[in-house]
C-alpha cells in the first residue's frame, strides 16, 4: 500500500483531521464522538499551547483518502516536573493496516528526536484532564465522553511497533442506588466535628472564581505523583474553571472545606453523557444540542469524574463524607450505576470503592516506548 504522509497546516486539514475517526468508527456502536467545535478548541486555542509545541499528520492512500491521524506534543514543563525527555502523542487513530500505523509512528518518533527526546508515550493530551490511555480492555462498553476509544487491532500494532506498558488505569461499573452503610453517617460527623470541617453548599457560592482557584490549588496537590501529571498553569485553570464549573449540579457534587476555607477532599459528577453525543454525532448544532439538554435534565447513570483529596488529608478517612453526601443523593434520584474515571491500577485510593458492588469496565494503557 502506498502510504503518504502530510503534516497538517491549514484549517480544512484541521477540519479532516477532527472528523476522520466519525468515518472510521462509523459502524461501531461503542464509539463517542467528541464535538467537533471543543476538539478544534482544544487543538486550535488550548492555553496549553502557550508552552506546549504541538504537530499533526494525517496518512493518505493512493487515492487520497485518509487512512490515518497522530498529533505529537513536546511539553517542556512535563519533562522539567518529571525529570525526563519524553515527547507525547495522542490523537493516534488509523485504518487496520499495520504499514498505516508503523508510518504515522515513525513521523512523530523523528519529530522527538529532532528536538533530543530520548522516549515517546502515549495516548496522552497535553495534560491530565484531557483523553488520554488506549484501550485494552472493555471493547465491548460504551466509555464516559471524557476517555478514549478504539478498536482491538491498535493495542496489537503498537505493541508490534515496540511499544511497552508505561502505566495502565482502571476504571469500573459500580451500583450506585445502594446508598451508604447508616453507620457512616455517625462516623463522618465525628470526622467533621474532629477536624472542624465543612461541607460546601455550591448553590450558595457566589464568587465561583475563587472557588476554581481554590478547587485547583488543591487538585494540583491531590494529582501531583500521578504518572505522567504535569500541574495546571493559571490560564489552564480559568479555562477549565470557565468550561465546567457553571455546569455542576449540586445533587453530583460534594466538596468538603477545612477549617481554613481550603478545599480538603471532593467528588464530582456528571450525569453521562455518552449516548446523547452518539446522536449528535460531533455537531452541536442543529441537534445535538437537545439530545445533551434531554441528557442533562433526565438520566439514571453518571460519570464519577473527579475524586480526590489533599495530600494533607489523605488517609485520614475524609473521603467518605463526600462518598456519604453523593450515595444519599444518588439513592434518592434513582441513580442505578455509574462509571468511574481511569485510576492507576497502583493507586491505593482504588480501594475505597470495594465498599459498593461494582465489575471491571474498561482498562487503558500509556505506551512508552525508547527512540
Amino acid at each position: 500500500m502506498n502510504i503518504e504522509v502530510k503534516e497538517v497546516l491549514s484549517p480544512s486539514d484541521i477540519k479532516r483531521f477532527i472528523q476522520f475517526p466519525h468515518k472510521l468508527y462509523k459502524k461501531s456502536k461503542q464509539y463517542v464522538p467528541v464535538l467537533d467545535m471543543d476538539e478544534k478548541s482544544v487543538l486550535t486555542k488550548s492555553p496549553s499551547l502557550e508552552y506546549c509545541k504541538l504537530r499533526m499528520w494525517m496518512s493518505y492512500n493512493s487515492k487520497g483518502e485518509i487512512t490515518g491521524r497522530i498529533a505529537a506534543i513536546y511539553n517542556p514543563r512535563s519533562n522539567e516536573y518529571h525529570n525526563e525527555k519524553r515527547l507525547r502523542f495522542g490523537w493516534f487513530d488509523f485504518i487496520e493496516d499495520f504499514d498505516v500505523a508503523k508510518t504515522l509512528a515513525e513521523t512523530a518518533e523523528a519529530w522527538g528526536r529532532e528536538l533530543g527526546m530520548e522516549q515517546i508515550h502515549g495516548p496522552l493530551s497535553f495534560n491530565t484532564w484531557g483523553r488520554q490511555g488506549m484501550l485494552i480492555e472493555g471493547f465491548e462498553n460504551i466509555p464516559p465522553v471524557n476517555c478514549l476509544y478504539n478498536f482491538p487491532y491498535y493495542p496489537q500494532f503498537i505493541e508490534k511497533l515496540g511499544f511497552g506498558k508505561q502505566v495502565d488505569w482502571i476504571q469500573i461499573k459500580l451500583r450506585a442506588d445502594g446508598g451508604v452503610d447508616p453507620r457512616l453517617h455517625r462516623i463522618n460527623d465525628l470526622l467533621i466535628e474532629k477536624h472542624g470541617l465543612q461541607v460546601l453548599d455550591i448553590k450558595k457560592i457566589k464568587d465561583i472564581d475563587g472557588l476554581v482557584t481554590k478547587f485547583f490549588k488543591s487538585y494540583n496537590q491531590s494529582f501531583r505523583n500521578i504518572d505522567n501529571f504535569v500541574p495546571l498553569t493559571d490560564a489552564e485553570v480559568r479555562q477549565i474553571g470557565k468550561e465546567y464549573f457553571p455546569k455542576l449540579k449540586p445533587e453530583l457534587t460534594s466538596i468538603v472545606l477545612d477549617p481554613d476555607g481550603n478545599i480538603a477532599a471532593f467528588g464530582i459528577c456528571f450525569p453521562s453523557l455518552s449516548k446523547a453525543f452518539q446522536k449528535a454525532k460531533g455537531k452541536l448544532f442543529p441537534f445535538g444540542i437537545f439530545h445533551i439538554m434531554k441528557a442533562l435534565k433526565k438520566y439514571d447513570s453518571i460519570d464519577f469524574m473527579l475524586i480526590g483529596a489533599a495530600p494533607e488529608w489523605q488517609h485520614k478517612g475524609i473521603t467518605s463524607i463526600f462518598h456519604t453526601h453523593l450515595g444519599a443523593n444518588l439513592k434518592e434520584r434513582g441513580i442505578t450505576f455509574g462509571i468511574t474515571n481511569p485510576q492507576a491500577e497502583t493507586n491505593s485510593a482504588f480501594k475505597v470503592w470495594e465498599r459498593y458492588e461494582f465489575e471491571p469496565y474498561m482498562k487503558r494503557r500509556c505506551y512508552i516506548k525508547n527512540i
